[in-house]
């Protein structure tokens, strides 16, 4: 496991997941940072930069270019190794879809963009308002862990101690992965998920979510971004069009993997 360092973070820090070969999305987070003054070096995104959409090199190179901190996703394993599949549940909705943009981005990255996604390190660690946070993709047990904020107690306290035992004591946790953003006050500490700018969460509108973390109090921040240009992107590349559905909507084509209480009306969902 690699654990990478950023030490003191004085002043505001931007925090982002998802991107998702959303190029669009990723100019909009970059702009707004800009807007707000935060400095290249704060901001940190907790993985899967290539997913669902139609820029996959283009996103790699933006992020690359940004100065931006990148924590490993199971989509920078995947596509670094070369290896599987999107590794959703054989047959559903998800996996028939992430095969044609996994196919996709492994066809278009380069070797040095693919060995790039390869470096990022598992775990980031960084002093802020005087407390040590941890940030990681899904759970300490797993990368690929879906951590929700309805999850017991137990959940919480199994992955804070797993993280811990990579990169030793934390005051609070960022993550990912699971695309809904959420701040849960556990046993240990807060919990934070900055959510994702590359799709919406579920909610029947087409903006993102990103967070900003000021004096160790975070915000979630609701993105806007050219929805139609992303949307043309993943027409060019011949991807499905259940995900442009996606973009348009707010509504993920498949609520199989929510946990009951985070499901909504399966017939608005188209």
């Amino acid at each position: 496991m690699k654990h990478r360092d950023l030490g003191d973070l004085e002043g505001d820090i931007v925090l982002f997941g998802g991107p998702y070969s959303n190029l669009q999305a990723l100019d909009a987070v970059f702009e707004r940072a800009r807007e707000a003054d935060v400095a290249p070096d704060h901001l940190i995104c907790t993985g899967d930069v290539v997913a669902y959409c139609g820029a996959p090199g283009a996103s790699v190179d933006a992020l690359r270019a940004s100065g931006c901190t990148l924590v490993a996703g199971n989509c920078e394993i995947l596509i670094a190794t070369d290896a599987g599949d999107g590794g959703f549940e054989p047959g559903s909705v998800c996996d028939t879809s992430s095969s044609a943009w996994f196919d996709h981005a492994r066809s278009v990255l380069s070797a040095e963009q693919k060995a790039w996604l390869g470096e990022a390190p598992d775990f980031v660690s960084f002093n802020h308002a005087g407390k040590r946070y941890g940030v990681l993709h899904g759970g300490g047990t797993d990368v690929s862990r879906l951590i929700w904020e309805s999850d017991e107690d137990a959940v919480f306290a199994r992955e804070w101690a797993a993280l811990e035992d990579h990169i030793g004591p934390v005051d609070a946790i960022i993550a990912g992965h699971c695309g809904l953003p959420f701040l849960r006050l556990t046993a240990r500490g807060p919990w934070m998920n900055a959510g994702v700018i590359g799709m919406p969460p579920n909610d029947g509108a087409p903006q993102t979510r990103f967070a900003l973390l000021s004096g160790g109090q975070m915000r979630i921040e609701h993105l806007t971004y050219d929805v139609e240009s992303a949307i043309r992107d993943m027409r060019d590349a011949g991807l499905p069009d259940v995900y442009q559905s996606v973009l348009e909507t707010g509504y993920w084509p498949s609520q199989d993997h929510l946990p009951d209480s985070l499901r909504g009306d399966d017939s608005a969902k188209g």
